[in-house]
């Protein structure tokens, strides 16, 4: 039974949170016809739930535009502040950037992508630089993998069924049975090793960080121009520094 089907499932709550996540993606003043299409949802039931969404004070209107309010953002600090580690995440990832000299990150999984909790920049080194609650799609990049390097083989041949494994670059691992070789070896060595699979100009290497169970519940990583360093000379440079932040970070999470 899906959810949908569930006794419990609250359908207008659903659309109701589709429609936000609908603006968001939008990201600019929308009309109800766009947030309709957006949301794959009939106009009529797009204007109710906006109304709502203004009475409750997500949404703001003025004429026929519908925008976001910063109250939105207290949905999304809700779930940072169950993380025992965020609030120390941010000191220790300055602390690492500032100590490389190059631009850090945090992420969580969440289905088939990351998404970035904590961002060090130090340069722009992507055509989008990521910030808080930036997506990327986990196959491809050193965070989600050594996130996924967490799962059964079980587990892991049923998420890749459910991804659309493209190549982003020449070099993206699309190869079911090629990405389980590359988990393997992430499991083997503790940390993975990303070499322009998402974009032809970077490269990253991650570690996980721990929950005291020694569970994996996010990772830590480093982004570095591609053509600056090797897997060698990057886990010569900047792992042991990884690791000790991200121990740091095991020290306060649950």
């Amino acid at each position: 039974m899906s959810n949908s089907e569930n006794d419990g499932f609250v359908r207008t709550f659903a659309r109701g949170l589709g429609v936000i996540e609908s603006m968001g993606r939008l990201s600019v003043r929308s009309n109800i016809a766009q947030i309709s299409e957006a949301a794959q949802l009939p106009r009529t039931v797009v204007r109710r739930l906006l109304m709502t969404l203004i009475e409750l004070g997500f949404v703001q209107t003025e004429g026929s535009s519908y925008w976001l309010t910063p109250s939105v953002l207290r949905l999304g600090m809700a779930y940072l502040y169950t993380l025992p580690f965020w609030q120390q995440s941010q000191i220790a990832l300055e602390a690492l950037g500032t100590e490389v000299q190059q631009s850090c990150a945090i992420s969580v999984l969440d289905k088939e992508d990351i998404v970035y909790i904590q961002r060090f920049h130090t340069k722009r080194i992507l055509s989008m630089s990521p910030g808080i609650g930036s997506r990327l799609p986990a196959y491809a990049v050193s965070m989600g993998r050594v996130m996924l390097a967490d799962f059964s083989d079980e587990k892991l041949s049923g998420f890749l069924d459910g991804v659309d494994m493209r190549k982003l670059t020449q070099r993206t691992v699309t190869d079911k049975d090629a990405f389980f070789d590359v988990i393997r070896t992430i499991r083997e060595k503790g940390y993975a090793w990303g070499d322009r699979e998402y974009d032809d100009a970077i490269c990253g290497l991650a570690v996980p960080v721990r929950s005291q169970d020694g569970k994996i519940i996010a990772a830590l990583n480093v982004s570095l121009l591609a053509g600056e360093y090797t897997e060698q000379t990057a886990v010569e440079r900047f792992l042991p520094l990884l690791r000790l932040t991200a121990s740091q970070l095991r020290a306060t999470a649950r």
